[in-house]
């Protein structure tokens, strides 16, 4: 019977035409998908607040560095203090550099 039977399933796979025959596929197994945590934005209540606070001599400097390099979770304030130094810094060197051009130019005209 056994003969008899593997002849009956060679006929009915050799009427079955190739592109019907079933395919046996490994399954695919997928990545899992990691997502990033999403940033709560700052109000403009906090950036009011923020702003308010830089107009302040000195407090300004240390906030900006506590916001810039401190553990603040908000990725924009950090980036945003961060900019702001550099635009400091920046202003400290170009002033330097004027107080240092004209005074010398004062300087030699009153000895002229």
């Amino acid at each position: 019977m056994d003969s008899n039977n593997i002849d009956q399933n060679q006929q009915i796979n050799n009427q079955i035409p190739p592109y019907q025959q079933p395919v046996y596929q490994q399954p695919v197994y997928q990545q899992p998908i990691y997502q990033q945590p999403v940033e709560v934005p700052i109000t403009v209540g906090e950036w009011f607040l923020t702003m308010l606070l830089t107009y302040i001599p000195l407090v300004n400097i240390i906030l900006l560095f506590v916001w810039a390099f401190g553990n603040n979770p908000q990725k924009s304030k950090a980036n945003w203090a961060k900019a702001r130094l550099i635009w400091i810094a920046i202003g400290i060197v170009m002033t330097i550099i004027f107080y240092s051009l004209f005074g010398y130019a004062i300087y030699s005209a009153l000895n002229y």
